[in-house]
């Protein structure tokens, strides 16, 4: 009978243990991140009789939860994937609906602009119309800066942004840090896995994957070592490390990450990747930033092609014409940590060999390199740095000065703040110079076929660009200017004097004569004018391979498909998402019904180990009375 009672006992408490663990899990169904728990049972070990080998009842040998880490990895891989396409879906459209609007737009509004300088041309003595292409000018400008102001807010919204990352990630770091230490206190004290705590530090480490992607190797102790990055230990053991939002050495208005782990303090640049924290990182380094440069580069462009061109040109009084555009200068940014006194000074030197990339220029101790921020290509320098001889390098002028240290690095930026220094110089309207400065005549008496072109300015600076000049054929190639001289009939019928070219059609005969000089009272000519709006369709930029037009479609088409791609992969990345999550919970969530169902079934379980008790304490009382004890 002592066998039968505790055979009864055992039961009726290992029921009692399995209908806790059933409520407790009633109780968690809607709990986020809880693993439905089950009671592990096992016969006790049998006692051995002449009969065999007799059942001593049930014990418990754990509570076990339902879990499998591979999945739960994959679940966490699918949130971090998830988190950074959303992250970088949601703020590549607001750059995206900026730049595509079809009224406002880039296109819209360089288009606006060169109607209205074809409206000079068609009427070329028209203030009204000169005054709609200063009006549309600065609607350009005001565009441009615009986009730039949207551009810096969007970046600090960003800065913003991973500064709350930064510190959402410090404090799962702590949590899960925390956590660790309790489980391997709770798992040393009793040998046997401290369930509730283990769920408590998977859910934050699966809230931690979709801020930042993580990896997780499990210990032997129970706890979890959490790497970031490059293999960066953001846990180990009971000791977390943090991850802290600074500004960025070269730019303090950019905010980059370091990490810091006791007193190691290291720069994380942007190598940090995954999750939302990784979205905003990758929006900021591959189509924010560069989509600002590219403005600028666009900015820089506009302005080098009108300015060259307008100071070709001749405006109502009879001046030749200024600068229509400023522009903002390149930007070169020194880091405090620079030992040295060495400075850079750098100014654009060819819109087509411009790119829109930044650069870091560096000093060894003994030369200076310099490569690309971005992708970190080396950039050939050539020339030596001096003012006389300065290094020149896709489309920029470089010189250096002062004593630097070795190490001591400088960041430049050709067009990042381009346009926030542009500006209109021009607001009078008979400033606008649509004329050119020069026109060709024809001596009367001429016998050849020869015809002459109306002049094209190529040196504006030439003092005698306006002089009047003769240019009289002494056969069918070689002719006199003034008079003077025989000069041969260069390539392609052309001839350059005075900052000008002229070229000829048909043959001429000696003693034909043609003239070259100021075209004065010329305020119907509309040649530059013309001319204007031409350059602004040639190439121009990227090596002379695309106009602005062109720059400005590739630009909006760009951060269009970035957005469409970021768009298209956050939707199939939450089919995943939700997949890996629906497995998870098919092995570790609470089935209500099913619980419902073991708590039917341990209570009849219960019941009837109570049963067994009360039988055997009726056989023992029947025992005793039989013996008359």
């Amino acid at each position: 009978m002592p066998d039968m009672m505790n055979a009864g006992v055992s039961g009726l408490l290992a029921m009692q243990r399995a209908l806790d663990i059933t409520s407790h899990n009633i109780a968690n169904a809607q709990t986020p991140g809880y693993s439905r728990q089950r009671v592990e049972l096992a016969a006790t070990q049998p006692v051995s009789t002449g009969d065999g080998f007799v059942g001593r009842g049930v014990s418990v040998t754990t509570i076990q939860r339902s879990y499998d880490d591979l999945i739960a990895s994959q679940q966490q891989s699918a949130s971090s994937s998830y988190s950074r396409l959303d992250a970088f879906a949601s703020r590549a459209q607001t750059l995206s609906n900026l730049f595509a609007d079809s009224t406002t737009g880039l296109s819209a509004s360089l288009q606006k602009f060169t109607n209205a300088i074809q409206g000079v041309s068609n009427a070329p003595t028209s203030t009204a119309a000169r005054q709609v292409m200063l009006s549309e000018a600065d609607g350009l400008r005001q565009r441009l800066q615009t986009y730039d102001s949207r551009l810096t807010d969007i970046g600090n919204e960003v800065n913003a942004s991973i500064k709350s990352e930064a510190t959402t990630i410090s404090t799962l770091s702590a949590g899960i840090a925390q956590l660790n230490q309790q489980i391997v206190n709770a798992q040393n004290a009793n040998g046997q896995p401290p369930n509730d705590l283990l769920d408590a530090r998977d859910q934050k480490i699966t809230e931690l994957a979709s801020h930042v992607s993580v990896s997780v190797t499990k210990q032997a102790d129970g706890s979890a070592n959490v790497f970031i990055g490059k293999g960066q230990p953001l846990v180990l053991g009971a000791n977390g490390a943090s991850i802290v939002a600074t500004p960025d050495r070269y730019d303090p208005t950019r905010m980059t990450l370091s990490y810091q782990a006791g007193n190691t303090s290291n720069d994380l640049g942007d190598t940090l990747s995954g999750g939302s924290l990784g979205g905003l990182l990758d929006f900021r380094n591959t189509l924010l930033e560069p989509s600002r440069n590219q403005i600028g580069q666009i900015a820089v462009g506009l302005t080098t092609a009108v300015n060259a061109q307008h100071r070709e040109g001749m405006d109502l009084s009879g001046n030749l014409g200024g600068d229509l555009f400023g522009i903002g200068a390149v930007r070169v940014l020194t880091p405090s940590t620079n030992a040295g006194t060495g400075t850079v000074a750098a100014v654009r030197t060819s819109v087509s060999a411009l790119t829109s990339a930044d650069y870091i220029l560096q000093y060894s101790g003994s030369a200076w390199t310099l490569q690309r921020s971005d992708t970190g290509a080396a950039v050939t320098l050539s020339g030596t740095g001096t003012a006389l001889d300065p290094f020149t390098a896709d489309g920029l002028s470089l010189v250096v000065g002062g004593t630097p240290a070795a190490g001591d690095s400088f960041k430049l930026q050709p067009t990042a703040t381009a346009v926030a220094g542009m500006s209109v110089l021009i607001t009078d309207a008979s400033k606008v110079a649509a004329a050119a400065p020069i026109r060709t005549g024809v001596v009367t008496g001429n016998s050849g076929s020869a015809k002459i072109s109306a002049g094209e300015v190529i040196d504006v600076t030439v003092p005698q660009l306006r002089d009047p000049v003769t240019l009289t054929f002494t056969d069918a190639t070689h002719y006199s200017i003034n008079g003077v001289g025989s000069n041969l009939l260069g390539a392609g019928s052309n001839i350059y004097y005075n900052g000008w070219k002229v070229s000829f059609t048909g043959t001429p005969v000696a003693g034909d004569a043609f003239t070259v000089s100021a075209n004065t009272g010329g305020v119907g000519d509309n040649r530059n004018a013309l001319a204007i709006s031409a350059a602004l369709n040639t190439g121009l930029l990227s090596g002379g391979t695309e106009s602005l037009p062109g720059s400005v479609t590739r630009v909006v088409g760009a951060v269009g498909v970035a957005t469409s791609q970021a768009q298209n992969g956050r939707d199939a990345q939450k089919l995943i998402l939700d997949q890996t999550t629906s497995d998870k919970d098919s092995i570790s969530g609470v089935n209500l019904d099913e619980e419902a169902s073991n708590m039917m079934r341990y209570q009849q379980a219960y019941q009837a180990s109570a049963q067994v008790i009360k039988m055997t304490q009726t056989l023992f009382e029947t025992l005793l009375a039989a013996t008359g004890r």
